[in-house]
């Protein structure tokens, strides 16, 4: 039992690690109607809108270019953090 708490322990340590340095980690997706600043632990830290889609006629356009952006983000924050946990040892590390 003490061993499976040492484990978790230990990947709770992992994790936070993980977290602190994803943290200083930053991501920038631009499209036609915004650009999008990220941190690594998927919070938004800017959001810049381009005049051209400022108009009521381009809310729906707007609306979509922002989902895009946003979600484009994230897949690049993923893909940055399973790049930094290989560098640390991947899952296979934290499990044993």
């Amino acid at each position: 039992m003490f061993n499976k708490l040492k484990q978790y322990n230990d990947l709770r340590k992992q994790a936070s690690t993980i977290k602190n340095v994803m943290s200083g980690e930053t991501i920038e997706v631009s499209n036609r109607a915004v650009k999008i600043v990220m941190d690594g632990n998927q919070e938004i830290k800017s959001l810049d809108i381009t005049e051209d889609f400022l108009a009521k006629d381009k809310k729906k356009d707007l609306e979509n270019e922002i989902k895009n952006a946003i979600a484009e983000a994230i897949k690049k924050v993923q893909r940055k953090m399973a790049m930094k946990m290989q560098e640390m040892g991947g899952l296979d590390n934290l499990l044993k």
